[in-house]
């Protein structure tokens, strides 16, 4: 009961911050044109495993991101991270998006500036994790075998998350 007391704080506590913190003005430049690779890269999976999710939804992606980052089993940057698998064969790849065979390519705008902002805020910590630490996630619509291995930290939108 503890767990789920102290992720409801923590979920609140995001939802606040995201709900009421302002935002910055649009910091992002053109797909592409963004100095920061690695920034770019979290923002590229923040756009496309969540652009339809609330603000939260798409922190979420962000932390479990950037949680892969820092565990001892996955690459050592975000890049690799949200790059790794599906590399020889397709449909294997740990972020659909990056090898499901369609265009990745920016196309809405204001997603994609929000995608950045979220990007940044998660890499400068300025809200708290909403997943507890997860390192997988999966939306609502399917019901992955792995999932029943892991630890349920959230759900968030229409995304659970896990470890």
């Amino acid at each position: 009961m503890y767990a789920a007391n102290r992720a409801a704080a923590a979920l609140l506590a995001v939802a606040a911050f995201l709900l009421f913190a302002p935002m910055a003005p649009a910091e992002a430049a053109p797909f592409g044109l963004i100095k920061d690779r690695q920034l770019e890269c979290l923002a590229l999976n923040v756009y496309f495993e969540s652009r339809a999710e609330p603000r939260a939804g798409q922190l979420a992606v962000a932390y479990t991101t950037l949680n892969r980052v820092h565990d001892e089993r996955f690459p050592d940057t975000i890049c690799d991270v949200v790059l790794q698998g599906g590399e020889t064969k397709r449909g294997r790849c740990q972020f659909s998006w990056w090898c499901d065979g369609r265009s990745d390519a920016v196309t809405e705008t204001a997603a994609w500036e929000e995608s950045v902002r979220i990007a940044r805020y998660a890499l400068q910590r300025r809200a708290a994790d909403p997943t507890q630490g997860a390192l997988y996630f999966h939306s609502t619509g399917v019901d992955p075998r792995w999932s029943r291995h892991m630890k349920l930290t959230a759900k968030i939108g229409r995304h659970l998350f896990y470890r």
